[in-house]
C-alpha cells in the first residue's frame, strides 16, 4: 500500500469510470473523479494546476471518445479525446512524477488473425475511432512514465450505460425478437472486473517505461452467441437470429479477441471466464427489476 494516494480518475461518468466509483470504497486511496465539465484534460493550464493543487499521485485516464459510427465524422474532437488528450496527460505525468493508467482499446487491431490478440501483435486499425486510440496510445509511449501502463479492453458493459448487453437484455425484458450478428468475435469484458485488476495493480506495477497489458474476461463469442447467452441466463425464450450483415456503415474488426496471459501472470491475476461475469452482471439487474 502508498500511503497518501491521490488518485485522478478521468471520465468517470462512463462505464469503467461508474465501476471504479462503485468499488472504491474497498480501496484505501483518497479519489478525485472527473468529468469533461469538472476537469477539460484537453486544457493544458487547468489540468497542470489539478495536479499540483491535489497532489495527483497517480490517474487513470477512462475519458474517451467510443462511438465508433460517429467518429467518422467528428473527428477533430474524436482526436481531441482519444489522443491528443492522452498527450497532454502523459507530458505532465513525466513532469510531475505521476503513474498513469490509460485504458484502450481491442478496436485497435484489424481482426484478421485467427487467436486471441497478444500485446506483441502489429495494431492496424480499421475506423478513425480505432486510429485515435492507437495515436493516443504512441502519445503515451513517446514518454518514459514509471510504473505507468496501457491496458487495452474489450466489449464493455456495465449497469444502465448503453453498451450491448444492456441494449440486448432490454429487447428480451420486451419479448421483442432479435437478430444480431454472427460473425464477429471478441471477449466481453464486465466493467466492474476491470476496475478491480486496475485498482489491485497499480501499487504492484514496477516498470521505468510504459507497458502495454490487455484484459478482458476469459475467453471468446460471437455477438450473437453473446446474446444466446443472456436470453439463456435470464431464462428467457426469446428468438434470437443469426445475422450476417451488420446495420453499421464502419468497419469493424471480425475478430479481436484479447490474450490476457501477460497481466494474469504478471501480477498473479485471476480473470473470471466471460460468461461467469456475465451471469454475475445479470443476477445483480435482476434484482433491481
Amino acid at each position: 500500500m502508498v500511503e497518501n494516494k491521490n488518485i485522478l480518475i478521468t471520465g468517470s461518468d462512463g462505464q469503467l469510470g461508474s465501476a471504479l466509483k462503485e468499488i472504491s470504497e474497498n480501496y484505501e486511496f483518497r479519489y478525485f473523479f472527473t468529468n469533461r465539465k469538472s476537469l477539460d484534460i484537453t486544457d493544458r493550464n487547468k489540468l497542470y494546476h489539478f495536479l499540483k493543487e491535489f497532489e495527483i499521485n497517480t490517474i487513470i485516464n477512462c475519458a474517451a471518445y467510443t462511438d465508433v459510427n460517429k467518429a467518422e465524422n467528428e473527428r477533430d474532437v474524436c482526436n481531441d479525446i482519444n489522443n491528443i488528450a492522452v498527450g497532454l496527460l502523459s507530458e505532465m505525468c513525466e513532469k510531475f512524477n505521476i503513474q498513469l493508467i490509460h485504458i484502450s482499446t481491442d478496436f485497435v487491431f484489424d481482426g484478421v488473425k485467427k487467436t486471441a490478440y497478444n500485446e506483441e501483435d502489429e495494431p492496424n486499425p480499421l475506423n478513425y475511432y480505432g486510429i485515435t486510440k492507437l495515436e493516443g496510445e504512441k502519445s503515451m509511449l513517446k514518454y518514459n512514465l514509471i510504473n505507468s501502463a496501457i491496458i487495452r479492453t474489450s466489449w464493455l458493459y456495465y449497469n444502465s450505460k448503453n453498451n450491448f448487453v444492456n441494449k440486448i437484455v432490454k429487447d428480451i425484458l420486451r419479448n421483442s425478437e432479435i437478430n444480431v450478428v454472427d460473425n464477429e468475435f471478441g471477449s466481453p469484458t464486465n466493467a466492474k472486473d476491470l476496475a478491480k485488476a486496475i485498482l489491485y495493480i497499480i501499487t504492484k506495477l514496477k516498470n521505468s517505461k510504459t507497458e502495454i497489458y490487455h484484459f478482458s474476461n476469459e475467453g471468446f463469442c460471437s455477438r450473437n452467441k453473446f446474446a444466446l447467452k443472456i436470453n439463456e441466463l435470464l431464462d428467457r425464450d426469446v428468438i434470437v437470429n443469426n445475422f450476417y450483415q451488420t446495420s453499421a456503415k464502419t468497419l469493424r474488426p471480425k475478430f479481436s479477441a484479447l490474450n490476457c496471459e501477460k497481466i494474469s501472470t504478471n501480477f498473479d491475476l485471476k480473470i473470471n471466464s466471460w460468461e461467469e461475469s456475465l451471469f454475475n452482471h445479470l443476477n445483480k439487474l435482476k434484482i433491481n427489476t
